[in-house]
């Protein structure tokens, strides 16, 4: 399995929508802009107060520190605390987004997902015309880390799932757990967990001035020490309260739980929004003990760089000696093509949405007469001619009477070659349909294998005409 076309759409914001707000540690007012994306452009931040608009995708491999959320970094411009914003975006089941901001730091608002969420609801939801795409977990991948404890994995299940297990060794918050078995249910029981911190944190974070934009209304502060006069007044004035007191469940009276099991709640939310970062659609059950921004940002590395290698060698699993669902026969009635032009031999898979073909390489190919007689190696152009042949038996079965049809290049983008083609290799051919079929135009991903390897990609564009 791992890397698989979904049949789902992928999806974006309707229209343009903005919030303002105060960042958490750098104090300053702050507009964060939720607007659409086009398809496969994934998550993005937009730096509009900097030279040039920078643009800082999400991506894990811009992670550089984790300490109180976690900051991403691209040439030298930063993004701070984008979980919040991220959990949002993926709670709410879209794809692609630019997210603008005139700071480095998204407003904190209530210190949870839930403003964000509001938000993206009253832009509007819209389908994208290309599927989107889900790493399908087949094996338990896990991170720990050694010197906190914490630990996370994920392993096989039908959806995405997140089960989130805290443990901070203190009397007042013990230990506590929080589940999401649906991404339809963030909003109603994720989204408005808020962020919290200890008492003795807080003190730390005030001494070096570190919690500018913190205000009581924005944090859950468990009480995990006895409150001396000094930090009473302490406390006062950087809240600017008239006073400040414990409830009896250990936490500052600013605030009253939304959930018994809030903490846990919200480490979920970070969970979602950090593993954002992977930047593909995720089918498995994450399990987390005792979440961290550190630990979840190098599991989130973990496993782009495994779906990165994956993708890379997905060679299509095919039986060669089945019989084929078209042989030369059925090809050559499909296709108009012609010896020593014809690069398919058969045909293995087809659906709406892709197809899968083979070729046996021999030496009695008319090319390798002259291409490199004494080392011969099949162009690189023919293996894309190839698998511009295989795409066109997908959009050919889309009409009738495919044998009065020709099929034509209209782009070739993102053509790669990694590995050689020799003389008696079998090529595996796979193409992906990038967006639905339109008006006999075809937009798909192309892929070729041999030798259990990913031999050349490349992004074709083609239209079926009649022939005159």
């Amino acid at each position: 399995m791992g890397i698989v076309n979904t049949e789902i759409k992928q999806k974006t914001l309707k229209n343009q929508v903005s919030l303002t707000g105060v960042g958490l540690h750098t104090g300053k007012n702050v507009t964060l802009t939720f607007k659409p994306a086009v398809a496969n452009s994934g998550l993005a931040f937009k730096r509009i107060d900097l030279e040039g608009e920078p643009v800082i995708e999400a991506n894990a491999n811009y992670v550089t520190n984790t300490q109180r959320g976690t900051c991403l970094e691209k040439n030298g411009v930063t993004i701070q605390t984008s979980e919040h914003v991220l959990a949002a975006l993926v709670g709410l089941d879209i794809d692609n987004a630019i997210i603008e901001l005139n700071e480095s730091e998204p407003p904190i608002m209530d210190g949870s997902s839930k403003f964000f969420v509001e938000a993206i609801e009253k832009s509007g939801i819209v389908e994208l015309d290309a599927f989107r795409e889900e790493y399908v977990v087949n094996n338990v991948i896990s991170y720990t880390d050694e010197e906190s404890g914490s630990e996370i994995l994920i392993m096989p299940a039908k959806q995405y799932q997140i089960t989130t297990m805290v443990d901070f060794g203190t009397k007042v918050l013990g230990t506590q757990n929080a589940t999401l078995n649906d991404i339809s249910d963030f909003k109603k029981d994720i989204a408005d967990s808020r962020t919290f911190s200890f008492l003795h944190e807080i003190e730390m974070l005030l001494e070096h001035g570190l919690i500018k934009g913190g205000d009581l209304n924005n944090a859950i502060v468990y009480v995990d020490k006895e409150l001396s006069p000094e930090t009473m007044e302490k406390l006062r004035v950087a809240f600017k309260k008239d006073n400040i007191a414990v409830k009896p469940n250990g936490i500052l009276d600013n605030l009253t739980l939304h959930h018994p099991n809030e903490a846990a709640r919200h480490k979920l939310l970070d969970v979602l929004g950090d593993l954002a970062l992977v930047g593909t659609r995720i089918r498995g059950k994450v399990i987390a003990n005792k979440p961290g921004h550190f630990v979840n940002t190098q599991f989130a590395k973990k496993l782009s760089k495994i779906i990165k290698n994956e993708r890379r060698n997905n060679v299509p699993n095919v039986d060669l000696n089945q019989t084929p669902l078209m042989d030369i026969t059925q090809i050559m009635a499909m296709l108009p093509h012609r010896q020593p032009f014809l690069l398919i031999d058969k045909v293995f898979e087809l659906s709406d949405h892709h197809v899968i073909a083979t070729k046996n390489v021999t030496m009695n190919e008319e090319f390798f007469k002259g291409h490199f007689p004494g080392a011969p190696v099949m162009p690189g152009v023919l293996i894309v001619e190839a698998m511009a042949q295989t795409g066109g038996i997908l959009v050919l079965n889309t009409v009738p009477d495919p044998e009065n049809y020709l099929t034509f290049f209209m782009k070739m983008d993102k053509v790669k070659f990694k590995q050689k083609v020799s003389p008696g290799d079998t090529l595996i051919f796979k193409c992906d349909l990038i967006t639905p079929i339109r008006r006999g135009i075809c937009h798909m991903q192309g892929y070729a294998y041999a030798n259990g390897k990913l031999c050349a990609e490349a992004e074709l564009m083609a239209q079926i005409s009649k022939v005159k």
